[in-house]
């Protein structure tokens, strides 16, 4: 006699309380990896402030930036290039938390996650959201460094108006490294797939130079620069700075997150996914 096959626990029965309990036990479980990974910390802020205090200062006089929305005037070119740096901050913040995502699955933990009753749809999503908060305080952290070093926005309220920004460019960066790690085998093949992704997408957009600028140099480059979403994420942020909002960059990266995870949903879905195939195979 063939034994009863138990089907797993539905998730309907659950109310908000419960729901709340697991955002918070992966948002906290996310929280406590941050902390007692300091150099992961370190690190964050050391990339974009050699950028910040050597790269700007060496080419301050070469590239010049000239008026243009949402500057009203000239601006030096460190405070050009800050919001490209915070959205670097946020770019590698979602590649590392996808890289913990590569960790988990190899020694378990994802299984033990992907299994629970809960939909996985919200699994993934508060798993995300605790990445993006991880990468709002190192982009806070930086801005306060950055602040000393008198590269501010216009008005005390740009650092409230440019959290949302933040928050949707965090939410799409995170779910494109969340898409990613389902893509990957093995934690020793993430380091290429980090610099295949994160190089071109910070260098062929408008971080370091206005898209005016590469368009004289090379009108291709700038077409790809208009269509990849990190130049979209870097211009939401530069906007909310000035308290202003691009609503194209608004729309593009909106709409770009919401793709990426549902991408990164449906590929770790164990009926449909990616992933479990892996796991069957090995």
């Amino acid at each position: 006699m063939r034994p009863a096959v138990l089907a797993p626990p539905r998730s309907e029965g659950f109310g908000l309380a419960q729901y709340a309990r697991c955002f918070n036990g992966i948002v906290w479980r996310e929280a406590l990896r941050f902390w007692h990974q300091r150099e992961r910390f370190v690190s964050a802020l050391v990339r974009p402030l050699v950028w910040l205090f050597i790269f700007a200062a060496g080419f301050r006089s070469v590239l010049g930036v000239s008026i243009m929305p949402p500057y009203d005037t000239y601006v030096l070119y460190e405070v050009y290039i800050t919001p490209g740096l915070v959205a670097m901050i946020t770019l590698f913040s979602g590649m590392q938390s996808s890289l913990s995502m590569v960790y988990d699955r190899e020694m378990g933990n994802m299984r033990s996650l992907l299994v629970s009753p809960f939909p996985r749809w919200f699994l993934l999503t508060s798993k995300l959201a605790a990445g993006t908060a991880v990468s709002l305080a190192q982009v806070y952290a930086f801005l306060i460094v950055a602040f000393f070093w008198e590269i501010e926005p216009p008005s005390p309220w740009g650092y409230l108006t440019v959290l949302p920004a933040l928050i949707l460019a965090g939410l799409m960066l995170g779910a494109l490294g969340m898409l990613l790690s389902s893509l990957i085998k093995q934690l020793e093949n993430f380091a290429g797939v980090m610099n295949f992704v994160i190089f071109p997408m910070f260098f062929a957009s408008s971080a370091l130079y206005p898209l005016w600028r590469v368009k004289e140099g090379s009108p291709w480059l700038a077409f790809v620069c208009e269509l990849n979403p990190f130049t979209h994420a870097v211009e939401l942020i530069r906007f909310a700075f000035y308290e202003q909002i691009n609503f194209l960059a608004l729309a593009v990266v909106l709409g770009t997150a919401v793709v990426f995870l549902a991408a990164a949903i449906a590929a770790y879905d164990p009926s449909r996914g990616m992933l479990i195939r892996r796991l069957h195979v090995h």
